[in-house]
């Protein structure tokens, strides 16, 4: 930002200046986690690398380089995908009588410093 100061004295004196503020980038916002088209149930017979969700995670400004990763134990990956977006599939067959139910947590981390990161819950049932 550029700004123009004026200041005058009493006496009628007149000074001029120009007054330059560069903001900087500080990593203060966590990504943000959005899971979209989400398919749940699935059934058991359903065959490896079938799509279960979409995850978009979103940041800002330099900061903004984001990666995600699965955390928790589920036969699910994370493939990445166009534009900062990231498919998750099923890595493995399903069995309903072993896991009727998997959870696991979507976690974005972005490359600030220091890196934030948030979080989102993938609840995926097995039909």
């Amino acid at each position: 930002f550029s700004l123009a100061v004026e200041a005058r004295d009493g006496g009628g004196l007149v000074a001029h200046c120009k007054v330059d503020v560069e903001v900087l980038d500080v990593n203060d916002n966590a990504p943000e986690v959005v899971l979209t088209s989400v398919s749940s149930p699935v059934t058991e017979d359903a065959p490896v690398g079938t799509f279960i969700a979409l995850v978009t995670a979103a940041d800002s400004g330099e900061n903004g380089d984001v990666r995600c990763e699965l955390s928790g134990e589920a036969p699910l990956s994370l493939v990445a995908s166009s534009g900062g977006s990231y498919k998750v599939l099923t890595a493995s067959a399903l069995d309903r009588e072993q896991a009727s139910e998997h959870r696991v947590r979507v976690v974005a981390r972005d490359r600030g410093s220091p890196s934030l990161w948030s979080s989102a819950e993938l609840v995926l049932e097995v039909s």
